[in-house]
């Protein structure tokens, strides 16, 4: 009976925690209904599609189809199409189709219909050729938006079980629509409310501005650049086996720049990865004490976001440096 009792216990806990971190995954047509969205094999055998929080973290979700247990990315694939495939990948390579299933049992091709910098926009379209949004919804009700996010500018982001990447499945916090802040601070926020500029500073001390991006109405995931002279460098987080990795800038010809917190008596601090959640790392300007301050883009009209490194599956190169992770900014929780 006891051994019963603590079975019971264990899953009912097991489910809960299941509630906590599994979204789902739903189109929502004109008129506010929600669509279950699935992967389908060739047979006609449907999936469940979630999106699944790590650590706790909503901010960067993977969205995946679940079959036999096991999860199996989502992705947007390079094609020649209108408008591009979203597929399921299993580990042999096997292609799931990707559909939004309504009561009626009509199934909508889910598609990539447009870009916005490094965002793919991705909808359920309707037999009449009407684009539906995608979300992910949570057990409290809270709405993220389903994207299509790409790091690269090349038109095959990947490889995956031998098929070709145009852009990855993530679920995000919802963005605020465009605006006419194209170019967002960065600043690092001390506790008593003051913002410490955040530079880059080259071998010889000369310092450089660090902004954010917003490009062609991309408000989910901004780039974060340094801008030297009349050119702008990416910000990465390095490869590195120190306690916190290094946050630097990286040239057109591999030259590093150190990412710096400027305190308003001319301190310097560094700006390092200090942790990892999934697949988000935390970037902290790190006091003298071994205290922690936040980084954050903040645009001309007061928005605020948050600054992360995302990880990809592999470390990639940029300019002959091994690079563990890029640096953007994302809405807030």
């Amino acid at each position: 009976m006891k051994w019963l009792t603590f079975l019971m216990f264990v899953s009912f806990i097991a489910e809960n925690v299941i509630s906590q971190d599994v979204w789902n995954i739903k189109a929502i047509d004109p008129h506010g209904r929600f669509i279950d969205v699935k992967a389908l094999d060739k047979a006609g055998k449907i999936y469940d599609v979630k999106a699944f929080e790590m650590d706790n973290s909503s901010q960067f979700m993977d969205v995946k189809a679940i079959k036999d247990g096991k999860k199996m990315a989502i992705k947007v694939l390079v094609s020649t199409d209108v408008f591009a495939p979203v597929k399921a990948i299993g580990d042999n390579g096997e292609i799931f189709d990707i559909k939004a299933v309504t009561k009626d049992n009509i199934h909508l091709d889910v598609k990539g219909v447009s870009s916005n910098g490094s965002i793919v926009n991705i909808k359920a379209v309707s037999p009449d050729g009407d684009f539906y949004g995608i979300k992910a919804i949570s057990k409290d009700g809270i709405l993220h938006d389903v994207k299509g996010i790409k790091f690269s500018s090349n038109e095959v982001e990947s490889v995956l079980h031998g098929v070709e990447i145009k852009a990855n499945i993530k679920a995000l916090p919802q963005a605020p629509g465009q605006s006419d802040d194209f170019i967002w601070h960065i600043k690092a926020v001390h506790p008593d409310g003051q913002l410490w500029d955040i530079k880059a500073i080259d071998e010889l001390g000369k310092i450089y501005d660090v902004k954010s991006l917003e490009e062609n109405g991309n408000m989910h995931v901004m780039d974060i650049k340094a801008f030297v002279g009349n050119k702008k460098f990416p910000v990465k987080v390095l490869v590195s086996s120190d306690k916190y990795a290094p946050v630097k800038a990286i040239g057109a010809d591999g030259k590093i720049y150190d990412i710096k917190a400027i305190s308003p008596d001319k301190k310097l601090l560094d700006v390092k990865g200090v942790s990892q959640a999934g697949n988000l790392i935390s970037i902290k300007a790190i006091n003298a004490d071994g205290s922690f301050f936040g980084i954050k883009a903040i645009s001309p009209s007061g928005q605020m976001y948050d600054v992360k490194g995302i990880t990809m599956d592999e470390v990639f190169m940029v300019n002959g440096v091994k690079v563990k992770a890029h640096i953007k900014a994302l809405p807030q929780e």
